[in-house]
């Protein structure tokens, strides 16, 4: 999957790029079929903007904008939205396989 981050009229640390980078792959993991991701910060007149795109299969576009008092509070904010589309698609999904605990058997 191709991920974008962009920052307009703001810089941004290392560290954020890393976590949202992170944020990203992780909706990924359950998304349908995920061809292009996209993060924007923004400072709109100061206040800390995020935008998360997620792009899937069949021209789908989930996304997610939301302000807060910093870029890395904005960007939990707008992946929690993106994540709640996610939930309610009525689209296939990919199931997050749980790993059994060593020794357990499935009865």
């Amino acid at each position: 999957m191709r991920i974008t981050i962009t920052a307009r009229h703001c810089e941004i640390p290392d560290a954020l790029r890393a976590r949202a980078r992170e944020r990203l792959e992780r909706l990924a993991r359950i998304a349908p079929r995920p061809h292009d991701g996209s993060i924007v910060f923004v400072a709109d007149n100061g206040r800390p903007t995020v935008e998360v795109r997620l792009h899937t299969v069949r021209g789908t576009v989930l996304v997610g904008t939301a302000r807060g008092t910093d870029h890395r509070s904005a960007l939990d904010q707008a992946v929690a939205k993106v994540r709640r589309q996610l939930d309610k698609s009525p689209g296939p999904r990919r199931a997050l396989t749980r790993r059994r605990a060593p020794g357990r058997e499935r009865l």
